[in-house]
């Protein structure tokens, strides 16, 4: 029995009966509702993205360039840290080990990969055309364009990542690609940005950098064939080389990627976000052997000033910044992201809700990585409790961590924002500030019970909007709003004088991350 149609005809057989014309028809019937559904907002999306792209600032297009490039860079990055060659947990134990051909039983895998691809390059070909198209003119060819490589760029490099779970080798270089990416990125904002002028403003090509960026605004549209091309003919090479690898993947690492679609596929039908970045920990550290190092004077009972009232709760919240440590291109990538506030508002044309949003959730995430000991603290509180440390005095400790991550980050963040020309004046002072609200919140989400579905589901003009996931969603974010409003409200305003908010943050800050540990529930599973 070596043919795998055979095998999946007689595995069929013996499950679920055969497919009906009922069976067919309902599904045809479910493709033409989602394209009915679809086809209205994607029309709206692109008649809009058609009329932003009609202007073409080249102070915009370098942002606008950089921001596709950051996206491909982190599509490249899923697709590696994905597999991105999956199979189902049936096929993996059974049809994987048995003496069937690899490349056939990866068919199916194969098929569906290649339609990811499709998707996302449909994507990456809008946002393109968003960046490239000047004129009406050549709408068209632009569109042609946009789609001929971003197509080929999505479908080469899921291409590129199925030959790299095969080859270290491309592995490596599939790596150095997304850093190169990365690189070219922050180079395009910064030629684009233009030396110490105000560039959401500017107009004139200043520097050599936006003067290539606006001679590629005025270059003829014709000259996009020849990287689109070479883009589809390297994206064809790259399909062939995936092909001939699907048959030197090994065992070992088809089953990891089967365990973790598996989590994936049990967090979706729980839905528990929350069991995603758990097994994304786990299966990091699980294959680590981690050597030891001796316990900082800072923490050590032993020290002539430190007490223990003092020193215990600082060496539970120790481990966190081991954890940190441990992880340094996890570190570099977080603050590397502090410029992505910045490429928003160039790529908009100005400090917009959308740059400001990115903004916000950025110091929070930053704030957030930081919080694994206090989610351990959640599930097993009664380890917790064995430890015989005040549990309010561990939860402060383990605040610092968090604030000193998020102050660093939204000062960086602020800081370019001000470098750009997005902002005027000393506004990385409130980067510090709002990094106690910002630690009270991440604790307060690493702290949140899981989704409770039993909760109503409430009827809106947009559709039923089920209050779990609403309240799992904002839990956390509320404190950290109330505690940074006035720092949101001073980016939403943009006043001359920033001293009445930097003082009004000072004391908001420090008093939401107070309330939160005199208030936080340290008897319960979570708080």
């Amino acid at each position: 029995m070596n043919d795998v149609r055979t095998v999946r005809a007689f595995i069929r057989s013996r499950g679920r009966g055969p497919t009906s014309w009922s069976d067919r028809y309902v599904s045809l019937f479910a493709l033409t509702v989602a394209a009915a559904v679809l086809a209205d907002p994607l029309t709206g999306a692109f008649a809009k993205l058609t009329a932003i792209s009609r202007q073409v600032d080249p102070s915009r297009l370098g942002a606008g360039i950089a921001l596709v490039a950051l996206a491909y860079a982190g599509f490249l990055s899923l697709a590696r840290r994905v597999g991105p060659v999956v199979l189902p947990a049936a096929d993996a134990a059974w049809l994987l080990r048995s003496p069937l051909p690899r490349r056939d039983v990866l068919r199916r895998t194969s098929a569906i990969l290649l339609a990811v691809s499709l998707a996302s390059g449909a994507a990456l070909s809008l946002a393109l055309f968003a960046v490239l198209a000047g004129s009406a003119a050549h709408g068209t060819l632009v569109l042609a364009t946009a789609v001929l490589v971003g197509l080929s760029a999505a479908v080469g490099g899921m291409a590129a990542a199925v030959v790299a779970q095969s080859s270290p080798t491309w592995e490596s270089w599939l790596r150095g690609a997304v850093v190169s990416l990365v690189v070219a990125a922050v180079l395009t904002a910064v030629a684009g940005s233009g030396p110490g002028r105000q560039v959401l403003t500017a107009v004139t090509p200043t520097g050599p950098g936006r003067q290539v960026l606006a001679a590629v605004t005025g270059a003829p549209r014709s000259l996009g064939a020849t990287p689109a091309g070479l883009s589809a003919a390297a994206a064809l090479l790259l399909v062939r080389q995936a092909w001939r690898a699907l048959g030197r993947i090994h065992v070992s690492s088809l089953l990891a990627t089967s365990t973790r679609a598996g989590h994936v596929a049990a967090a979706a039908v729980v839905m528990d976000p929350g069991a995603l970045t758990w097994a994304a920990e786990d299966n990091h550290w699980r294959a680590r052997a981690l050597r030891s190092r001796p316990w900082p004077a800072l923490l050590s009972r032993g020290a002539p000033w430190a007490r223990h009232a003092v020193s215990a709760p600082l060496a539970l919240a120790w481990h966190d910044w081991r954890r940190l440590a441990r992880r340094p291109g996890r570190l570099a990538a977080l603050l590397g992201t502090a410029a992505l506030p910045a490429l928003a508002a160039q790529a908009q044309g100005g400090l917009s809700a959308v740059a400001v949003a990115v903004l916000a959730a950025g110091a929070l995430t930053a704030a957030a990585v930081c919080t694994a000991g206090a989610r351990r603290d959640g599930e097993d509180p009664g380890l917790a409790r064995l430890f015989g440390v005040n549990p309010r005095a561990v939860l402060a400790a383990r605040a610092l961590l968090p604030a000193l991550m998020s102050a660093a980050w939204l000062t960086f963040a602020l800081g370019v924002l001000t470098v750009t020309g997005a902002l005027t004046g000393s506004w990385w002072l409130l980067g510090p500030l709002a990094a106690p609200a910002l630690a009270a919140g991440a604790l307060r989400m690493a702290r949140r019970r899981p989704i409770d579905h039993s909760m109503p589901v409430i009827d809106t003009p947009s559709g039923a909007v089920p209050t779990g996931w609403v309240v799992w969603a904002f839990t956390g974010v509320d404190v950290a709003a109330i505690g940074c409003a006035p720092m949101l409200y001073a980016l939403a305003v943009q006043p001359p004088d920033t001293g009445a908010f930097v003082t009004a943050q000072a004391v908001s800050g420090f008093a939401v991350l107070a309330a939160f540990l005199l208030g936080a529930k340290t008897g319960v599973r979570r708080g």
